[in-house]
Formats: structure tokens, C-alpha cells, sequence
């Protein structure tokens, strides 16, 4: 493409990933440095969430937050069957949406729980009934709040899930709330056995925000499942030409937005003894050599 990206896309890099193991506040510092970045994915900075917001706003970055780490490190489900911790999750969803807006975020992420096929459907009404809680409070917050598509059977086994039960989920959600999308992952396709095709075509009405990144989908080799290792690791599924079709995709099916572009942020994160930011900038070579090969 002769244009710049960023006249379609707002690019971005999700903070806990790129920087596992950097202090908040001065992986804080370095990304919003970086023109390269226009958003940051955040989990929140605790006790320095007001040094954080101080930073962000002088930034001129858009801010999303993700619920993922704290759902994830504590077990929450928020389609739990038993409505006990189903309430559970939702009020610690709830907790994550006011950190988000004390960080000046517009956008909250997070993911579905896990299932059994004897309770899918009753886990399905579950979920409808968190997600519609969190978009109600989010709308008073001036917040957004997308679901993003993990894999149902592979790593983080979670219940949206396939396309095809993503889609009718947010059908559900956008009746009663409109503050509602999806969250698209290049790094989840080969993880959900589907193609780049088939997951953007069957979402498009609801997707709202994208990742890029990579996976490994060989049980026997290093990073399998659900890790977000770099482009160009041993067995994975995902490098330039695959990130190119992606683009592709997100072209055809009309994402190219220069009026209201999506967020794009890299998830891939750094394997035992590599640099992160080697990693970060690996990812953005592999970026910058697809869009230079979209025609």
C-alpha cells in the first residue's frame, strides 16, 4: 500500500504482553514514546493508576483495558453456571470497568469462561446476563466494551468461542446494548481451525477492534496452544503471509475506516530469554513488510 496504515488503523500494542516483566510505569513510558504507537492495551496499574493516568494524557494515545490477566490469574467466570460465581466474576468485571475509567480508558476487553457441552446453553444465558451488566455501567462511563474470540477447545477453551457462536452472541448483546463488539486475534484463527476469512465474513457486523500476532498449534512443540509467541518462531502458524491475508481480509470486507479506524494492536509477547524489545520490534517489521505487500 503507497498509503500509511495509520490512515486506516490506530496501532497499538497490548502493555502486559509486550512488557511482561518491565515495571508498569516505565513500559508506561517507552510506548508512549513511540510514534509508531496511536493505543495501548492496558490491565490497569494498581496502586499507580494516577501516575499512569498523569502519563496517558499527556500521550495522546487511545487506551483500552483489559480484564483478561485478572480473569485469567483468578479463575473468574463470568458464564458460570452456579449463579454464585457467576455474581462473583461480574462484580470483579465491574471493579476492572471503574479502574478502567480512573485511567481515562475508552474501551474494556475481556473473554468468556469456560464451558461443558451438557451446559453450553444455560453458560451462553449466563454470559448474556454479565455482559449486558458490564455494558449497562460501561455506557455511564463513556466505555466500550468488546468480548474478545478465544479458542473453545484448545488452550483457554473458552465458550465464544467458534465465529459462527460469537456472531449470535452479539446479535444478543446489540438488542439490549450497542455498546458491544468484538475483538478479533490473527493469533486465535489457527487455535479456532478457522481461516482469516472465515472468522472476519462471519463477525463482520460486530467486530470493533483487532489483534495481530502469532501461534503454535503442534501439541509436541514449544509455545503450543494460546503463548502469542513472535512472528517467525519454530512451527508456528503465522508470518508475513499470513498477516498479509489478514490485511487482505479486513480490506475486502471494508475495515479500511480512514473516518473511524479500528484499533490494531501487536499481541505477541517474549518466550523464556528473549529481549522484549527485540520482540516489539520484530512485530513491526513483520507489520510494516505485509502492508508494503497489500496491493
Amino acid at each position: 500500500m503507497n498509503e500509511p496504515i495509520q490512515k486506516y488503523f490506530r496501532l497499538g500494542t497490548l502493555q502486559w504482553m509486550s512488557y511482561p516483566n518491565e515495571e508498569p510505569l516505565e513500559a508506561l513510558k517507552k510506548i508512549a514514546s513511540d510514534d509508531f504507537f496511536d493505543a495501548i492495551e492496558t490491565k490497569g496499574y494498581g496502586t499507580e493508576n494516577a501516575q499512569a493516568a498523569a502519563l496517558l494524557a499527556q500521550s495522546h494515545l487511545t487506551v483500552c483495558y483489559g480484564a483478561h490477566p485478572h480473569q485469567l490469574s483468578s479463575g473468574l467466570n463470568p458464564n458460570a453456571v452456579d449463579e454464585t460465581a457467576r455474581l462473583a466474576a461480574q462484580a470483579a468485571l465491574l471493579e476492572n470497568l471503574e479502574e478502567a475509567a480512573s485511567i481515562g480508558a475508552t474501551g474494556f476487553a475481556f473473554l468468556s469462561g469456560k464451558w461443558t457441552e451438557e451446559t453450553k446453553e444455560l453458560a451462553y444465558a449466563q454470559l448474556l446476563k454479565t455482559t449486558r451488566a458490564l455494558c449497562s455501567r460501561a455506557s455511564e462511563l463513556g466505555i466500550f466494551v468488546e468480548m474478545e474470540v478465544f479458542d473453545y477447545d484448545v488452550d483457554k477453551c473458552a465458550l465464544i468461542g467458534p465465529a459462527p457462536l460469537a456472531a449470535r452472541f452479539a446479535a444478543d448483546v446489540r438488542l439490549t446494548n450497542r455498546n458491544f463488539g468484538l475483538l478479533v486475534d490473527l493469533s486465535h484463527i489457527p487455535i479456532t481451525h478457522e481461516t482469516s476469512a472465515d472468522v472476519v465474513r462471519t463477525l463482520r457486523p460486530y467486530i470493533t477492534h483487532f489483534h495481530y500476532g502469532n501461534a503454535v498449534v503442534r501439541p509436541a512443540c514449544d509455545a503450543y496452544g494460546d503463548k502469542h509467541p513472535r512472528f517467525g518462531y519454530p512451527n508456528s502458524e503465522n508470518d508475513i503471509p499470513e498477516l498479509l491475508e489478514y490485511l487482505r481480509v479486513l480490506r475486502d470486507e471494508g475495515f479500511f475506516r480512514a473516518d473511524k479506524p479500528c484499533i490494531l494492536s501487536m499481541e505477541v509477547t517474549p518466550r523464556p530469554g528473549e529481549d522484549a524489545d527485540i520482540i516489539v520490534a520484530n512485530t513491526k517489521r513483520v507489520l510494516k513488510r505485509a502492508w508494503a505487500l497489500l496491493d
